[in-house]
C-alpha cells in the first residue's frame, strides 16, 4: 500500500553616479514588469471572457494528478476524458484513468454521478446554473470538477483572486497550436496557462502547482479537440437505463468515486495539508 501526503486537488521581472544608475535600472525593470502584468491580465481576461460567451463548449483533455509520498516520491496518476458544456445548465464530463472510469450529468435539475467501472450511480438535486453546481460539486459533495476555474461566467475573478505575482512569458506551442504562456502566484499556489493565439483563445492547458505541500505536487489538464456552437455534437445531460446500475448514497461519493486508487491512502499526518483540486 502507498501512503501520500495530501495530494494536489486546487510576474520580478550612473548618469552622475553608480548609485544613479542603479536606480534608473531598477525604475526600467519595474516599468517593464508592469507593462507585462498588464498585457498577462487583459490576455487572461480576454480568454475568460471569450469563455464565459460560448452557449456551447465541448473538448477532450489529458490530465495529470501528482501525489508525494511519505518519502517524498512523487507520482502522477494520468486520465482523459471529455466536456460538454451548455450554458446555463447543461453539463457532460468524463474522466478515465487506470482505476476509474467516472461520468457526471447534470440537466439543470439533478446531478447524476455514474461509476461505469463499478456499475453504480449517485443522484441528488442540484436545481440551478453550472456556476452552482461547480460550488455544489467541491462544497457539498466533495467532488471538485477538474479544472472548473474556466468553466466559471466569473472565472477571471476566481483566477486573479489574491494574486500576487504576474508573468508574460512569452509564446508556447501546445498540441500544434501557438498559445500566450501566462504565470501567475497566490499565496498557496502557482498556476501557469497557455491561451490559444488568434480569435478563439481557450485555455490549451492550465497547471496548478500547490506551495504548501512538500515536494510541489501539481495538477495538469491539456485540451484538444475545442468545439464551440454550432460545432458541438449533440449530448444526452440525463441519466438513461439506471436500472442497469446499483444506487449508492450521496455519501458514498468521496469513498466510491475517489481520485486515488484503493492501494493509496492519504498519511494522517499530512491529510489536512495542501491544496484543493
Amino acid at each position: 500500500m502507498t501512503t501520500i501526503n495530501h495530494p494536489m486537488t486546487t510576474r520580478p521581472l550612473a548618469v552622475m553616479s553608480r548609485a544613479m544608475l542603479a536606480a534608473a535600472i531598477c525604475v526600467g525593470a519595474t516599468a517593464v514588469a508592469r507593462a507585462d502584468e498588464t498585457a498577462a491580465k487583459k490576455m487572461l481576461k480576454g480568454m475568460t471572457d471569450y469563455m464565459a460567451a460560448q452557449k456551447s463548449i465541448s473538448f477532450n483533455y489529458d490530465s495529470g494528478f501528482e501525489v508525494v509520498t511519505k518519502d517524498n516520491q512523487k507520482l502522477a496518476l494520468l486520465g482523459s476524458g471529455s466536456v460538454v458544456l451548455n450554458r446555463p445548465d447543461k453539463l457532460r464530463f468524463t474522466r478515465s484513468g487506470g482505476f476509474a472510469d467516472i461520468e457526471i450529468l447534470f440537466d439543470g435539475k439533478t446531478l447524476s454521478l455514474i461509476g461505469k467501472n463499478e456499475n453504480v450511480y449517485v443522484q441528488a438535486e442540484a436545481p440551478g446554473t453550472v456556476d452552482q453546481l461547480v460550488d455544489a460539486l467541491q462544497e457539498k459533495f466533495k467532488r471538485p470538477l477538474p479544472a472548473a476555474d474556466l468553466l466559471l461566467t466569473n472565472a477571471y475573478d476566481e483566477l486573479t483572486s489574491d494574486v500576487v505575482d504576474v508573468k508574460d512569458l512569452g509564446s508556447g506551442v501546445i498540441g500544434g497550436v501557438e498559445c500566450d504562456y501566462l504565470a501567475f502566484r497566490k499565496e498557496e499556489l502557482d498556476f501557469q496557462i497557455w491561451i490559444a493565439q488568434g480569435d478563439k483563445p481557450y485555455p490549451c492547458r492550465f497547471s496548478i502547482t500547490s506551495r504548501t505541500v512538500p515536494g510541489g505536487p501539481q495538477y495538469s489538464i491539456q485540451v484538444r479537440d475545442w468545439k464551440t456552437g454550432g460545432e458541438v455534437a449533440a449530448a444526452d445531460f440525463t441519466l438513461k437505463n439506471a436500472s442497469s446500475l446499483t444506487r449508492l448514497e450521496a455519501k458514498d461519493i468521496r469513498q466510491r468515486f475517489s481520485d486515488l486508487p484503493p492501494h493509496f491512502t492519504i498519511g494522517s499526518e499530512r491529510a489536512t495539508t495542501g491544496g484543493g483540486q
